[in-house]
This record gives C-alpha cells, sequence and structure tokens, in this order.
C-alpha cells in the first residue's frame, strides 16, 4: 500500500516538489499515460495466442496511477529502486520493472527535452 498517491491527493501543493509538475499538468500527464497503456494492451492482446484465460496470473500491486507516480518520483528524485520500493510497498525489482514499464511510454507523451525538466524543474504538458 503506498501513501503517496494519497498524500498527493490531500496536499496538491506539494506536487511540484515531489515530482516537477503542478498538480493539474500531473492529473493530465496520468489521463494521457493511461490512455497510452490502454491502447498499447490493446495491442498486446490482439496479437496473443492465450493458453490461460484472461484474469489468470498474479495481480499487480500497485494502481496505474502508483506505477506512473513511482516513474516520475525516481526521475525527479534518482533515487534507488531499493527506496522507491520501500515508498510504495514492493519490492525493489518491481520497482526497477515499473520504472521501466512506464518511462518509454512517458517518452512518448513527453518530447526529451521536457522529460528532462521533470528531473529538474516544473514542466509545461503538451
Amino acid at each position: 500500500m503506498s501513501y503517496v498517491l494519497d498524500y498527493i491527493e490531500h496536499n496538491p501543493q506539494e506536487v511540484q516538489r515531489l515530482v516537477g509538475l503542478k498538480y493539474e499538468q500531473l492529473e493530465q500527464l496520468m489521463k494521457q499515460a493511461m490512455a497510452l497503456h490502454t491502447q498499447k494492451q490493446q495491442e498486446s492482446e490482439a496479437k496473443k495466442v492465450r493458453i490461460i484465460n484472461k484474469g489468470g496470473g498474479r495481480k499487480v500491486k500497485l494502481s496505474t496511477e502508483q506505477q506512473i507516480l513511482l516513474t516520475l518520483i525516481y526521475l525527479r528524485h534518482l533515487t534507488t529502486f531499493q527506496l522507491l520500493g520501500i515508498q510504495f510497498g514492493v519490492s525493489e525489482s518491481t520497482a526497477n520493472d515499473t520504472f521501466n514499464y512506464w518511462f518509454p511510454l512517458l517518452q512518448e507523451i513527453l518530447p526529451s527535452s521536457l522529460l528532462e525538466q521533470v528531473k529538474k524543474t516544473r514542466v509545461t504538458i503538451r
């Protein structure tokens, strides 16, 4: 269970310090990232040949919003995946896998110059 998302929802003025975006920009980025994620999932599902029914397997521990937030916090603070895993209540390898899944998606949404700015300063989303 991650309290980071709850903290941000109750303290939107702190978003700038945590992820380098204003709260409204974060919401917009999350909507665009989730739409792109859904599109990629649908494309992936269309190509799959399933042996096991859909819905089988282990459930994910983090919500989509938490996964995006984990990626943005890593980009902003460049912390270790171990510490990030502790903050979000997942293992170090899960934090690493989550970052490596979402980073290319965020690269598609944000121009590379703006993605670099997320690390240091605030950014304007298209």
